[in-house]
């Protein structure tokens, strides 16, 4: 467990021990400052000790009802959310508008006289090609970015990894892949971002051991979202590499350490 830390004009350090912080607080050295995101963080009173910093990646699992959140650094796992996205609340409202919109209309509409002469109101544009987003994607990526943006104020963030999807076999589409391209261009404001396919994730969410639960993905727990989240952060500090044996050969996971020594950790034979 690691505590955000800001310096005096509250920009994003390095995170610390929980020990550490309390110390902090103690000896007046810092004092609580809260965040939309009720995550417990100080902020330096006094000038730190350095500003050395530790490459840190933020991890974005996308979907349609919920999106998984993952902050990891090198060493650590600083954060992590099951984010329940507002699709279904703004389709139900969007289509409670649309009944109401007819039956306004249908009122206003006097259907005893000519179709020339009726109350119509001529279109002002050409509403059917728009490149817009539809307001239940929009309101998706859009609490996804002021996630993305308030986890950037806690933590110095270099990497963003994002999960692009592709749908696959008779599924010629899926609501979660409308946005990508904007979402992705909304994310390179904030930081250096990159895409990862979701066959990538999972294979590994497996090498570092992380469960995956697919029955329930409502549940609000890691195993539903967030270790996807984790799996795209990580996947900054790993790489695979080839091996051979006498009897086997395959690729094993080696995870990347700031000093770009690798250490094996995890392997699978072929």
């Amino acid at each position: 467990m690691r505590v955000p830390v800001l310096d005096k004009d509250g920009k994003p350090l390095m995170p610390t021990k929980p020990s550490r912080a309390r110390r902090w607080l103690k000896e007046g050295k810092a004092k609580i400052v809260h965040n939309n995101l009720n995550v417990f963080c100080i902020q330096l009173l006094v000038e730190p000790s350095g500003y050395d910093q530790q490459p840190i990646a933020l991890g974005l699992d996308p979907g349609k009802k919920f999106t998984g959140v993952g902050v990891q650094s090198a060493k650590f796992t600083l954060f992590m959310a099951h984010l329940v996205l507002p699709f279904p609340d703004v389709t139900k409202k969007m289509s409670g508008r649309l009944i109401l919109r007819r039956a306004r209309r249908g009122r206003r509409i006097n259907r005893k006289i000519a179709f020339c002469k009726r109350a119509h109101r001529q279109k002002r544009f050409e509403n059917r090609k728009q490149n817009k987003l539809p307001p239940s994607i929009r309101a998706n990526k859009e609490l996804e970015l002021r996630v993305a943006k308030e986890i950037v104020k806690l933590f110095p963030v270099t990497q963003i990894t994002y999960e692009y999807v592709k749908a696959k076999g008779d599924k010629g589409f899926s609501p979660v892949m409308v946005g990508q391209k904007v979402m992705l261009q909304w994310l390179e404001k904030i930081a250096p971002t990159n895409t990862q396919e979701g066959w990538h994730t999972s294979i590994l969410r497996q090498q570092l051991g992380l469960s995956k639960d697919k029955k329930n993905k409502e549940k609000q727990t890691p195993e539903t979202h967030a270790h996807d989240g984790i799996a795209l952060a990580a996947s900054n500090f790993m790489k695979f590499e080839e091996f051979y044996t006498a009897n086997t050969h395959g690729h094993r996971a080696c995870w990347r350490s700031p000093s770009h020594i690798c250490t094996i950790s995890y392997h699978c034979a072929s």
